[in-house]
């Protein structure tokens, strides 16, 4: 979350010092107060949450939760984690249906919050959920916001019921009757109804949402807010609340760059739960709000849980299983690569992916450096191969990679490391799948570990001699006399475990002489 990264990486600053003192005395507890304190209110979070949430944490770091503690840095953590979750709204709310369809939801906010947009991305996760929305062009203010509308419903696949043109021509208490009565005829099950905005609270705007919320009498209100507005955040959702009233909140535009910690406030100060979350520009950028995995993520503990959504969602479970048999068999193509990577591509943003994980915010450089159009660049270059080159990579000699770098607008450099890096990946993939341990390339085996899965030494050539001078020369003396040499040995060639139990020969010892310069 890129609107949260500058208070996560304070958070995170603190809690790394409190980690090298075994135990916390109250200075010690006042001091990392302070730095929360100061942190919150540099990312815009309201000064009376601020107040409530450090007086709650050094109530209870100075507890005897803490001084008991085994690891009490790692207390004070747990305890901040939760009381960060108790702001955010606590447990996650879901959107409750009516009983008898259609279930009405209505989007209040202010102009550029993203309201329009937000309504084709619940749209199609409501589509997605097994539902049957319509969208109702309710904002009949804005120029073109009907038009946005309807290529937005478009790109969803979800209908758009627009009888009027808007760009101030219309009724759009009327719009929104008549859009629920479209539902009722047609039998949609959800009506999400997008109403118009203004650049400022003012008395037509509330009186007109008033207005609408009477006319179809929505199951569920949601203030959609504009994360990066800073301490107005807090202002604006009193006002709603006062004149209109909501249900639960969404928060747009969590993927810029302003402090946006004003949107923490909301919740605890409105006593309405976060109940959506947009992280991107596009349709999928979209989820429901955890408070608990948002706590996580802001104190750089990872999502895990998220993660594993995002990937059950756009990996068939089937086409795994042969993908594994493949890697068994040694039968991965570049095409079964392929289609991984557009499965990954699936999943949406690598770069929000990887930031989920634990510990991201140590990998910010490397994330920041990540360069996502790497992937459709790979694309295009395995695209650019016949089937027979994606099914026998050693097809691919200089001519035909000049051909394919030619053909992805790529270099044949590009072309010899992608392929470097497939075969790499496949011969680790290929001894995972028969239980052995990878030899990570650069990094050399991991201690312990078998290889090939069959868990066996691999077995030494006939005729082989050994590296060591002296231990050659033991070995040619040996085999002169017809004795077959010992297998096992030293590093210095001087015999081990496995090694005969006489003396050196004379041959022996001159060799050894010789190789020390004696």
């Amino acid at each position: 979350m890129a609107t949260f990264s500058s208070l996560s990486d304070r958070l995170t600053a603190t809690f790394k010092n409190l980690r090298t003192k075994g135990k916390l005395t109250p200075a010690d507890v006042d001091g990392t107060v302070r730095e929360i304190r100061r942190a919150l209110l540099d990312a815009d979070v309201a000064l009376e949450v601020v107040k409530d949430f450090t007086g709650k944490v050094r109530e209870r770091a100075l507890s005897d939760e803490v001084n008991k503690a085994l690891n009490p840095a790692q207390q004070v953590v747990q305890i901040v984690n939760e009381e960060l979750v108790g702001i955010l709204g606590g447990e996650q709310r879901r959107l409750e249906f009516a009983k008898k369809p259609p279930t009405v939801i209505m989007l209040a906010g202010l102009q550029g919050a993203g309201k329009t947009t937000l309504a084709g991305k619940l749209a199609k996760w409501l589509k997605k959920e097994g539902h049957t929305p319509l969208l109702v062009a309710s904002d009949l203010q804005r120029p073109n916001a009907v038009t946005q509308l309807q290529v937005v419903g478009e790109q969803a696949g979800v209908p758009v019921f627009a009888p009027e043109p808007g760009n101030g021509v219309g009724n759009p208490v009327k719009v929104a009757k008549d859009g629920v009565k479209e539902a009722e005829r047609k039998q949609y099950d959800t009506v999400i109804v997008d109403t118009a905005g203004r650049l400022g609270i003012d008395a037509e705007l509330m009186k007109q949402a008033s207005d609408i919320r009477k006319a179809v009498d929505p199951d569920e209100v949601l203030f959609v807010i504009d994360a990066m507005i800073g301490q107005d955040a807090v202002t604006t959702a009193r006002a709603f609340q006062e004149g209109v009233d909501f249900t639960g909140v969404v928060l747009t535009k969590l993927d810029g760059d302003a402090r946006g910690g004003a949107a923490l406030s909301v919740a605890s100060i409105t006593g309405r739960p976060i109940m959506f979350a947009s992280t991107g520009e596009g349709l999928d950028d979209f989820e429901p709000f955890h408070p608990d995995r948002m706590a996580s993520r802001i104190l750089d503990l990872g999502d895990i849980l998220t993660l594993i959504e995002q990937a059950q969602g756009a990996f068939d479970e089937e086409e795994a299983k042969k993908v594994a048999e493949k890697f068994a068999t040694d039968t991965f193509t570049l095409d079964d690569f392929l289609k991984q990577m557009q499965q990954l591509r699936n999943m949406g943003s690598l770069k929000g992916m990887l930031g989920m994980l634990p510990g991201a915010r140590g990998m910010r450089e490397a994330l920041d450096n990540f360069d996502e159009r790497e992937i459709v660049r790979t694309e295009a270059i395995i695209q650019s191969m016949t089937l027979a080159e994606r099914t026998t990579p050693k097809l691919l000699n200089g001519s035909r990679r000049l051909r394919i770098a030619k053909g992805s607008g790529t270099t044949v450099t590009d072309v010899n490391q992608l392929v470097i890096r497939f075969e790499q990946a496949a011969k680790m993939m290929k001894t995972v799948a028969k239980g052995g341990v990878p030899q990570v390339p650069g990094m050399g085996p991991i201690p312990g570990g078998s290889y090939g899965g069959k868990g066996k030494a691999k077995p030494q050539k006939k005729g082989s001699r050994s590296g060591n001078p002296a231990k050659r020369a033991a070995e040619d003396a040996a085999r002169a006399q017809g004795v077959k040499p010992a297998s096992g040995g030293t590093g210095f060639g001087l015999g081990g475990a496995g090694a005969a139990k006489t003396p050196p020969t004379p041959e022996e010892l001159a060799a050894l002489q010789k190789m020390l310069g004696r």
